[in-house]
């Protein structure tokens, strides 16, 4: 990604503006925060791995009219762990933000996932068909692991290999540092939850999954080369059968920040069908 999307992505946050959300009296979330803004239907947005809530602000800008509840999962982008400082964290995530549309009462809200946050999104929709309108997936397949043209095992060992020393700890830490924004509330992660969230998602694979879905589903690529658009137009096609398609040209993985006009296009006919 291109320095300026970092420096988009980190003076995001203050164009967000957003206010706590409000959850039915007796919950309150242990493995992220939410923010709210605007008022129309409820529309979530989950972040993906390392990321903040703050990738979103163009997007809540540019498709105003509905009332948007921005995740920011804790040990990513400068929240502090809490809840995922042991053990799983995707799983229980999905679990976490499937208790938080109960609480705060919304009806079957739209899910809008990147990368790590489609992968929740798409637990969500299959272990509660009847919780979600609506879902878009961006740039993840149902198998993590495959995007980087990886198997589970060997992504899985890359994490837990960084994760076995001191010193691997530091080069992830380093890591996450370069590859973040560099706006001091968002650019740092903790590399031990991230290490730990790469170390599961490279074991799971939704495929037998989707069938339980019951919400339409869009989803979104990138193609970032002429040349592989045809290669990734095949490989989306067979992971989602009957899934609706749009691929972003020019685009590296963070479709939001690198094509930040044709992605709140995708998002603005996505929420109203």
């Amino acid at each position: 990604m291109k320095r300026r999307h970092f420096i988009l992505g980190g003076a995001a946050l203050a164009l967000v503006g957003a206010r706590p959300a409000a959850a039915a009296p007796g919950f309150a979330p242990t493995r992220f925060s939410v923010e709210v803004r605007g008022s129309g239907p409820d529309v979530i947005l989950i972040p993906g791995l390392a990321s903040g809530r703050g990738i979103w602000a163009e997007t809540v800008r540019a498709v105003p009219g509905y009332r948007y509840h921005l995740i920011h999962v804790h040990g990513f982008a400068g929240a502090p762990a809490r809840a995922n400082r042991r053990g799983e964290i995707v799983s229980p995530l999905a679990d976490e933000i499937a208790r938080y549309i109960r609480s705060a009462h919304l009806r079957r809200p739209f899910v809008i996932g990147h990368s790590m946050g489609g992968t929740v999104a798409m637990m969500i929709g299959a272990r509660f068909p009847r919780l979600i309108g609506r879902i878009m997936v961006v740039d993840m397949l149902p198998a993590p692991a495959a995007m980087v043209g990886g198997s589970a095992s060997g992504t899985g060992a890359l994490a837990s290999g960084l994760l076995s020393s001191n010193s691997g700890r530091r080069l992830f830490g380093s890591l996450m540092r370069n590859f973040s924004p560099p706006d001091s509330t968002l650019r740092t992660s903790d590399a031990d939850v991230v290490a730990r969230a790469m170390t599961e998602l490279a074991a799971i694979d939704l495929t037998a999954w989707l069938p339980n879905i019951r919400a339409p589903m869009t989803i979104v690529y990138a193609s970032w080369d002429r040349r592989a658009a045809a290669a990734l137009d095949r490989n989306f096609a067979r992971a989602y059968a009957g899934a609706r398609f749009v691929r972003i040209d020019n685009s590296g993985h963070m479709v939001m920040l690198d094509q930040p006009a044709r992605f709140a296009a995708a998002v603005r006919d996505f929420l109203r069908r």
